[in-house]
């Protein structure tokens, strides 16, 4: 069973979440949150597999709540699937960097909905193409300079990976950019991975940008 921690300060919207979730054959809800606060305390004491996770919450929002869930280690293989209903790119951009795997509008249909769930719980990162040009607009745009991340160790080949995941390609179009075998895209990525100690698909994109493996303009 895929356990599922759903957390918005709606009561309605998390009912809501919560019927459909116990719909799904395999899916199961063990808690049920109101605040950011509180999705960190039931994160500790129920270990879920993936939380639901609202941006906007009291007391604690939501990417600060998924920056201690996947920051602390007894916490740190929980997922985090982050769910609002402001298609921003400043959230994306957070998100992301808080360490979620994932990130949905609410609007998103019932059947994607338990779809992301189960890709975010096999330890793959829910970031479609669309999801990827916002957070290369967020760079893009940020005064601050971003954290620098050193690719010690990285071949040039896992770099040109690197730089065409961040570009929102899946494995299957990297095996046909770069003609290798999906078998070896997959062990490239693995090893990014591994090198740069990175949770999934989404942190390697953080990664890409931050270390300067792909630029982007500041119009």
């Amino acid at each position: 069973m895929i356990r599922v921690l759903v957390a918005d300060d709606q009561a309605l919207l998390r009912g809501s979440f919560k019927v459909l979730v116990e719909t799904a054959p395999g899916l199961v809800v063990v808690g049920e949150a109101s605040t950011g606060a509180e999705a960190v305390q039931l994160a500790r004491r129920e270990r879920p597999d993936v939380v639901l996770m609202d941006v906007r919450m009291p007391e604690m929002d939501g990417i600060e709540a998924t920056r201690r869930i996947c920051g602390e280690p007894e916490t740190s293989g929980v997922r985090v699937l982050m769910l609002t209903t402001f298609d921003l790119d400043v959230y994306v951009y957070g998100a992301l960097r808080a360490g979620a795997s994932g990130f949905l509008l609410k609007d998103t249909p019932p059947a994607g909905l338990l779809s992301a769930i189960e890709v975010v719980a096999s330890g793959e990162a829910l970031l479609a193409p669309t999801v990827t040009r916002r957070l290369i607009a967020e760079f893009a745009r940020r005064a601050d300079p971003p954290r620098r991340v050193a690719l010690d160790g990285v071949t040039e080949r896992e770099r040109e990976v690197l730089g065409l995941i961040a570009r929102g390609l899946s494995n299957t179009e990297l095996a046909a950019h770069l003609q290798l075998s999906l078998a070896t895209v997959k062990t490239h990525i693995g090893r990014l991975l591994t090198k740069l100690d990175a949770r999934d698909r989404a942190q390697l994109v953080i990664a890409a940008y931050e270390s300067g493996t792909v630029s982007v303009s500041r119009d």
